[in-house]
Order: C-alpha cells, then sequence, then structure tokens
C-alpha cells in the first residue's frame, strides 16, 4: 500500500503502517515543530507544506490511500463550534477535494466526536453528501473508537471515517467486527472487554486533549509509565502530584520513546512543550493500527 498524509502532524499513521509495508507518497505538514520530527524520522518523505496551495492533480494515481485528520477546533466542545463557519472547519471539504484529485482507492479521516453534533449534524451530514457526490460509486462508514480499548492506557475517544471510492460495501467492514469474517477471531466487543477488564479498578487515564494539557499522575504510586500502565495515570492525589513525562506520553499515545525528542533550533533536545503539544494533537497510534489491518483484511477479502 502506497499513502499520502495530510495534516500529517507527527505521522502516527507511519508509525502505525510501515509495519505493516506500507510506504509513504509525501507528507502535507504547517507547523514547524512536527515538521522537524518528520525531516528527522522521514528524510526520504517531501513534506509538501500546506495541503490547501498544493495542486494534487499532480499526485492522482500515486497513492492506494489517502489519510488525514483536519484540525479539529471548529468541531470540539472545548472550542467554539462554529463548524464549516470556521476556517478550521472548512478545510475538513477541501480535504476531501484533494483526495477527489489524488484518487486513492481509500480515505481515512480522523476528528474529535463533536463533529457528529455541531449544527445538529449538519456539518457532518455535508462531509457525507461531499462523499456521494465525489465518489458516487463509493460508500463511507464512521465509527468513534477509544483508544483505551486498543492497548494504550487514555480515554481518547475519535471519530473514524473510513471511505472507499470504488465500491461502497467495501468500507463498514474495516471498521465493524471485522474480525468475524474469518469465523476463528474474537469478536472485537470480546476483545474491548477484556481489555477493559485488564484496566479495571484503575486509579484513572490520561487524555491528552487536544492541546497536551492534563498531563499530572500521582507521585506515590507512579513509577515511569508504559504504554499499558493504567493504574497510576492521571491520579489527583493533592499530597503529590507530578507532571508526566514526554517518554510517558509518547507511551501513552503508542509511540517508540524518543519519538517527539529530535533537534530543535540548533539544539540538541527539543522542548517539552513543543513534545507536549504535539502528541495531544496527534492519533493514538495502536488505533491507526487497528484501521490499516482492516484495510488489508478487506482488500484480502473481498475480490472484485
Amino acid at each position: 500500500m502506497r499513502y499520502i498524509s495530510l495534516f500529517s502532524g507527527i505521522e502516527a499513521a507511519t508509525v502505525a503502517w510501515r509495519p505493516l509495508g506500507w510506504e509513504p507518497v509525501a507528507f502535507s505538514e504547517i507547523d514547524p515543530f512536527p515538521k522537524a520530527v518528520l525531516a528527522h524520522h522521514y528524510p526520504g518523505v517531501p513534506d509538501l507544506g500546506d495541503m490547501t496551495e498544493i495542486n494534487w492533480k499532480e499526485y492522482h494515481g500515486t497513492a492506494d490511500v489517502v489519510v488525514g485528520g483536519s484540525p479539529c477546533n471548529a468541531f470540539s466542545v472545548a472550542g467554539l463550534r462554529k463548524g464549516l463557519d470556521d476556517p478550521r472547519g472548512q478545510l475538513m471539504l477541501q480535504y476531501f477535494r484533494a483526495c477527489h484529485d489524488i484518487d486513492p482507492e481509500w480515505i481515512v479521516w480522523e476528528n474529535v466526536p463533536g463533529v457528529l453534533s455541531v449544527h445538529h449534524g449538519c456539518a457532518f451530514g455535508t462531509l457525507l453528501a461531499c462523499v456521494a457526490e465525489l465518489w458516487p460509486d463509493g460508500g463511507a462508514a464512521w465509527r468513534v473508537l477509544d483508544s483505551q480499548f486498543y492497548g494504550v492506557a487514555q480515554r481518547r475517544r475519535r471519530v473514524f471515517v473510513v471511505i472507499n471510492t470504488r465500491d461502497w460495501k467495501r468500507a463498514a467492514p474495516v471498521l465493524f467486527e471485522r474480525e468475524s469474517m474469518r469465523w476463528d477471531y474474537q469478536t472485537g466487543k470480546e476483545k474491548r472487554q477484556a481489555l477493559a477488564a485488564g484496566i479495571a479498578g484503575s486509579a484513572g487515564t490520561w487524555c491528552a486533549g487536544d492541546s497536551g494539557t492534563n498531563m499530572s499522575v500521582c507521585q506515590e504510586m507512579s513509577p515511569t509509565l508504559t504504554a499499558h500502565d493504567a493504574k497510576a495515570a492521571c491520579f489527583v492525589n493533592q499530597d503529590g502530584v507530578r507532571r508526566l513525562m514526554p517518554v510517558e506520553c509518547e507511551r501513552l499515545q503508542g509511540f517508540p520513546d524518543g519519538y517527539t525528542d529530535v533537534p530543535w533550533r540548533g539544539k540538541a533536545y527539543a522542548p517539552d512543550s513543543k513534545r507536549y503539544k504535539a502528541l495531544g494533537n496527534s492519533m493514538a497510534v495502536p488505533v491507526m493500527r487497528w484501521v490499516g489491518e482492516g484495510i488489508e483484511l478487506v482488500d484480502g477479502l473481498m475480490v472484485d
């Protein structure tokens, strides 16, 4: 699989999909610090910059998948929820226009759950109308996925929209209990219940949010967190609270240790504030891997 990533951030998609053998064609990111992370880890992949200033027709037919999460500020309950009246909200439609020019078979779009309700659902309805207009033979499926059920110790609910531009029947099995198609898997419900049982009794969980805030943890019972160690995350004890370290936030999003600790403006190491923000704005790697595996499974089982 070859893919183009828009609104790339620090590339959770690439960390998730490279183990699957997928190859990035190009990134598109404007924030200086995530761009530095991309340049450090993926020097051979072009970062095209502002996606609104690119002639995506030049990339027609170069990718099987386009992935991205346009800015969530216009849809988040923490913001003003102006939806498509906010220029950042309109980037959602520009994302799909870019996808139309690139013409992949698969599209993955991620955002906050608030996109489903802003303007009484009209903004999301516009998204679906856009899909129907641009890909009349295709179809879309959407689902709210919570990263705590995919192997990391944080509650992070996000809407994932998967589109197949060629065949409307292919989109839904990527997101809905696709394991049963092979007859030998636990259902997604059973898997989520097992994971939830494994973290039962935890003191709480860390939520990265959209700005990398709320990163505190109880010192008394909190050695350095691993990706699966939910029991110490975000436990509030007024006698001793410490801020999560950037490496712990990397683990809670599924990134390798030190992934965001890259050279920055002439210094060998990145400031914690930049790392927190970039991680807080990122997708969760294990969820992205699950979506990618679903696309591979559907491609393998639903052959024309």
